[in-house]
Formats: C-alpha cells, structure tokens, sequence
C-alpha cells in the first residue's frame, strides 16, 4: 500500500499570536515524527480559484484576502488571527487536499495524509472561524465529485470538536455524507444528533467529557461505520483531529493513539471494500505536541497498513 505525505513550508509560516494553542510547533513535531517513516513527501500547490469558488463565495475569499495585514495580527474573532503569510499557507492546506484526491484517484498513491496548517473543518461557506479560514476536507470532497465524476464520498470527522464547517458546506449536497464524533458540551457548539442534513447525509454522534475508548469505539460500530459502509463511498475522506487525546489541553476526552490506530484501520476497511483503498486524511486539530506526535505516526502507519 503505498502512503504518501503532503505538506509545504509555507505552512510554517503562519504564525498566531503568542500562547495560540494552534502553533507552528504542531507542523514542526509532526513532520519530525513523520520522518523516520521514509515516506515520500510531496509540495502542497496552491489552491485554483476554480476549486475554492467550487465551496466559498467570492465575497469570502476577498474579505480574507484585504484583512491580511502588512504586519503583526489581524483577528477575525477571539480564535481565529490572520498574519502577514497567513492566507499563503491556508491556501497550500486546501490546495494540499485536493491534491491528495488527485494524487488517489490517478493511482499515484493508495492513501494520502495532509500535513498542512491552518485546518478547516470549522470554516462554514461564508464564515472563517476556529482557527480556519477555507473548509479544506470538503473542498477535497466536492473537487473529487465535480472533477472525477464521482457520485459518491464520505468524510469522517474524528476531531474532538465537532466540523460545523464542513457540515455547512456539505449537508445539502445528497452526493456527501458526513459523519462526525466530538465532544459535547463543547465549541463550537453545533453537531447534535439532530442534525441529520438535507437528505439524511449527516451523522452526528455527540459523545461526554470523559469519554474513553469505549464510548469512541462503540459510537464508530453503532453509528458511523455501518453509515459509511451503507453509503458505499467511491472515496473516503478524514479529518484526522486529535486533540480527542487525553492529554489534550482543549477537550476532556480520554482517548490515547490506540484508539486512533484503530479507528484509522477500520476505516481502511471500508475503503478496500468500496473505493479500491482511496482514502484522503487532512489534520485538523491536536494541541499536546508529543501525545500529537505520536498520534499522527500511528494514524500514518494505520494507513500505510
């Protein structure tokens, strides 16, 4: 099976202000960890205007582009700080995803692990918000249905937090399902069970502060697997958060890098069984840099099989 990793430096260069929890320090840690894995890495590209046009309106992607400041910070709200490389590198995180679904659907590789920051799952179509300003996992999506004539994907948000962006951007489009696990009562707030989409796409499995591996585990046998395994998907996304992880200091889970190992291979699973083994992983959260590390090697070597 071969595993290839997508990142760019630019990502490095995205710098929020002092005591941010979502710090360049994440991306160093991870692709140092990455590396005694041999994998081959690839560049990030830029994002096409067509593909981000595809999920966000144009107004979005202007009030972004003249809030970049020449220096120091601009904040869009109390998380979310854009500096003077910020909207380079958040143009490489989503120009890095749908890279990875073409880099799949060619058969350049198997499954691949996007390594890039800011994340995106809380960006919502006309909305930056929670550390993310483009919905990259669902602009992946949506480029593999409008680009490769697929007619049928899933993304699998196992972030502590729940993807109200990627939920946004996808619950309408009968073509997408999205199944998510996180924490409740948490930010962003959204993501009750409820909420089951346009055309019952959505799954939302809110789980307790506490929860541990037993809870995860059966929330993913009950609910999420038996969904996607339904919906057949022709590819398969992730957005791989891990700040589910005990050792998180912004949730209050009780997950460890077990739990996202196996979550990974079940997931692999499914993808053998329906999308010839494509699977597209974005990172989305995580804040404990080595309980961070060591979660993104056992995700990587979960993939690579």
């Amino acid at each position: 099976m071969i595993t290839k990793i997508i990142t760019h430096k630019d990502c490095l260069q995205h710098v929020n202000p002092p005591g941010h929890p979502e710090q360049v320090a994440r991306l160093e840690c991870i692709l140092e960890a990455l590396t005694p894995l041999g994998l081959e890495i690839v560049d990030a590209p830029l994002v096409a205007d067509d593909d981000l046009l595809r999920v966000h309106p144009k107004s979005h992607i202007s009030t972004i582009q003249a809030a970049v400041p020449d220096s120091g910070w601009l904040s869009l709200d109390n998380d979310t700080h854009l500096c003077p490389h910020t909207l380079t590198a958040a143009l490489r995180a989503a120009g890095g995803a749908i890279h990875a679904v073409d880099m799949v659907m060619a058969g350049d590789a198997q499954n691949v692990f996007v390594a890039t920051r800011p994340p995106g799952h809380h960006c919502e179509r006309e909305t930056p918000m929670g550390f993310c300003f483009f919905g990259n996992v669902a602009l992946a999506a949506k480029h593999a249905l409008d680009h490769h004539g697929l007619s049928r994907v899933a993304i699998v948000d196992f972030d502590v937090h729940h993807g109200n962006g990627t939920q946004d951007i996808v619950e309408d489009d009968a073509r997408i399902l999205f199944a998510s696990t996180h924490q409740m009562p948490l930010y962003p707030g959204t993501g009750h069970a409820h909420e089951t989409g346009g055309h019952e796409n959505v799954i939302n499995v809110p789980l307790l502060e506490g929860a541990g591996t037993h809870a995860f585990r059966a929330a993913m046998v009950e609910k999420v697997l038996p969904a996607v395994d339904r919906w057949a998907p022709e590819l398969l996304l992730i957005s791989a958060g891990f700040d589910a992880h005990k050792a998180d200091p912004l949730a209050g889970m009780e997950l460890d890098e077990t739990d996202f190992a196996w979550v990974t291979k079940e997931l692999c699973v499914l993808a053998a069984k329906h999308s010839n083994g494509r699977v597209v992983s974005c990172l989305e959260g995580g804040y404990d840099l080595e309980a961070l590390a060591v979660s993104v090697v056992s995700h990587v070597n979960a993939l690579k099989g």
